[in-house]
């Protein structure tokens, strides 16, 4: 059961809160519809309901609000917009890889793809899918977990009657074994023949909550849809013979050649059309909408003199019938047996409305969720996250690439002492093409993809759970070493192919240049994993990375260098003074390489920059709690 209480959106400026005061109940065992226009507040209600927008008011989820619930994907499954998630990677992949986010075994994700018709596309790519395919995928997010409550945005939105058939199926089926179902919707004939429940919306406001029989009664008006490729001739026939007989109706012409004819019935503008000759294709009884709804609907006659005007139709008359259809042939104009077809293809026939007896659609299987947290969730969802996609290979292949060409034109040079050779780098870059993709792969971490609701509904729109964290942190930093390492070996390679044996040989203390090596990466790797992480970009990340050598650099060299009365000039020999004090196992080698990174300027101002991002990245962790 969901129960919203006093939705209120943050002001905008000058206007009006987009959500103002909206309380309401959506219950355990029925689908309810949020009904609203364009701009009606619909999915700033349901954000604020998930805690993913800030405002007041508050939303419990069975007695529970969002914040209070451990596992928010396996309580509440979320649709929201299109499918969020990296173009390149796979339907199958995507799965699993929320499959871990949510705890959940693997094979679940092809119980899903089953359920949803999706298990032929599992190996598509999300880039190429179609919408009626991003709303399939969309929907198997949503029952991923197996979550009690289904919240979904516009689910039906631009997919045909049969797909829109198939999926309210779903939703029914969800409602029959227990589930509680919230969709929003713009069609109000969908909302009355779909949903158990309707709450209306209008401008932000709650204007009706009421049962679906009672919103049909009460806010749906007849009418009759008319197709004819003489519309226009039509319709002011009718509405002259409708000011000469002093009755109350209203034609609206809509797109192409189609009427809404509304206060008549079908034999009337059957007879009219049959005594002027015009061939009418297509003939039915429609449940018509609760109001005007968009600049396309002209209201070409309206009533005569004994009645006043009612409101005109909705364009978005997507030919879903309520009763009996019929055609109506004039001897004057033959019937065109192929534009006939032509014509009724453009109306697909939509499913009778719901009864009790319709069979519900099949649903993936239930699942055990295991009440245990495992520390190993965290880090297999990284995993799949990282090598679900070919962007961290493509990155790799392209620093390995520079990489070695740098070192070529180095060793060329002779002016380069050999660490910063197998490092490829030059004096003249602040920083080395492994430590620049090191970076780049760390702020990867966190982008646009982890908007997913699965993960959104943790703390804001960027998951900030410390298990989380740590795993980014752990998987960047084993990426970043690899990198390293493969790049040292790639260029010291490459050299011994061209020049021999003389630029690689093994100097004294490489251990101490290695434990160097891996600093820098490890640490331009965890910078750009914080910084996307503080600024939810991916492009701060690797902007955070590169500001260290060129800004963070020099003021620090000024503020430690700077002229006052006590300077901090000799610590780098200090650091590795205290570095040379026994550890045991020999540790003071290791000790050493990191004291000297550390004592370099790049080093100082990345550790003084990691520090303060972790610091941000806790605080704003804190104060969205807090909130």
């Amino acid at each position: 059961m969901i129960q919203a209480i006093g939705l209120t959106s943050n002001p905008r400026q000058e206007l009006p809160p987009a959500v103002d005061d909206v309380s309401f109940e959506a219950r355990a065992g029925r689908v309810t519809a949020l009904l609203g226009a364009e701009a009606a507040g619909k999915t700033t209600a349901l954000r604020l309901m998930l805690e993913l927008q800030q405002g007041r008011g508050i939303t419990y989820f069975r007695g529970r609000p969002m914040h209070h619930i451990a596992h928010p994907s396996r309580e509440v499954g979320v649709l929201l917009g299109d499918v969020p998630g990296h173009p390149a990677r796979s339907v199958r992949g995507h799965l699993r890889m929320l499959c871990a986010a949510a705890g959940v075994s693997v094979l679940r994700a092809d119980d899903v793809l089953e359920a949803v018709g999706l298990v032929s596309l599992r190996d598509q790519r999300l880039g190429t899918l179609s919408r009626g395919m991003d709303r399939r995928l969309g929907l198997a997010c949503a029952l991923l977990a197996d979550p009690h409550t289904l919240v979904l945005d516009g689910p039906a939105d631009g997919l045909s009657a049969r797909e829109g058939a198939w999926l309210h199926g779903i939703l029914r089926a969800h409602a029959t074994q227990g589930g509680t179902v919230l969709f929003t919707t713009a069609d109000p004939r969908e909302a009355a023949r779909t949903a158990d429940r309707v709450v209306t919306l209008e401008a932000g406001r709650l204007v009706a909550d009421q049962e679906a029989a009672d919103f049909a009664r009460t806010r749906l008006r007849p009418r009759v849809a008319v197709l004819s490729p003489h519309a226009a001739r039509l319709a002011a026939i009718l509405a002259k013979e409708a000011r000469a007989g002093r009755r109350s109706i209203e034609v609206v012409q809509e797109d192409g050649n189609r009427l809404s004819v509304y206060g008549s019935n079908c034999a009337d503008v059957g007879e009219t059309a049959y005594r002027h000759g015009i061939l009418v294709h297509q003939l039915a009884d429609e449940i018509g909408d609760a109001g005007p709804s968009g600049a396309d609907a002209r209201p070409l006659n309206v009533s005569g003199a004994l009645g006043q005007p009612v409101a005109s139709a909705s364009t978005e008359d997507d030919g879903r019938q309520a009763s009996v259809e019929t055609s109506v042939e004039t001897p004057a104009e033959p019937p065109d047996k192929d534009s006939a077809e032509d014509e009724t293809e453009l109306l697909p026939a939509a499913p009778p409305p719901r009864t009790t007896q319709d069979s519900p659609s099949p649903l993936p299987p239930p699942i055990t969720v295991r009440p245990g947290r495992s520390p190993l969730r965290p880090l297999r969802y990284e995993l799949r996250r990282l090598t679900g996609v070919g962007t961290g290979y493509l990155t790799a292949a392209a620093v390995l690439a520079t990489s070695a060409l740098i070192c070529v034109l180095l060793a060329r040079s002779g002016h380069t002492p050999q660490p910063r050779l197998l490092a490829a780098w030059p004096h003249e870059l602040p920083l080395p093409p492994a430590a620049l993709g090191a970076g780049l792969l760390g702020a990867l971490a966190f982008g646009d993809e982890f908007r997913h609701p699965a993960l959104a509904a943790d703390r804001g729109t960027v998951p900030r759970r410390l298990g989380l964290l740590v795993a980014k942190l752990l998987v960047a930093a084993a990426t970043a070493l690899l990198l390293g390492l493969l790049t040292v070996g790639a260029d010291a390679t490459l050299l011994h192919l061209v020049y021999g044996d003389e630029l690689i040989r093994v100097p004294g203390d490489w251990l101490s240049l290695s434990a160097s090596w891996a600093a820098l990466v490890t640490g331009c790797a965890w910078a750009g994993v914080l910084a996307a992480g503080v600024f939810r970009s991916t492009t701060a990340g690797l902007a955070a990375v590169v500001a260290v050598p060129i800004i963070v650099v020099p003021l620090v060299q000024k503020a430690v260098e700077g002229p006052a009365v006590r300077s901090a000039a000799g610590l780098p020999g200090r650091l590795r003074d205290l570095a040379l004090m026994q550890w045991p196992f020999g540790a003071e080698r290791y000790v050493a390489g990191g004291v000297r990174m550390i004592a370099q300027p790049v080093g100082g101002a990345l550790m003084l920059s990691l520090t303060a991002l972790l610091c941000a990245y806790v605080l704003t962790t804190v104060r969205g709690r807090v909130r």
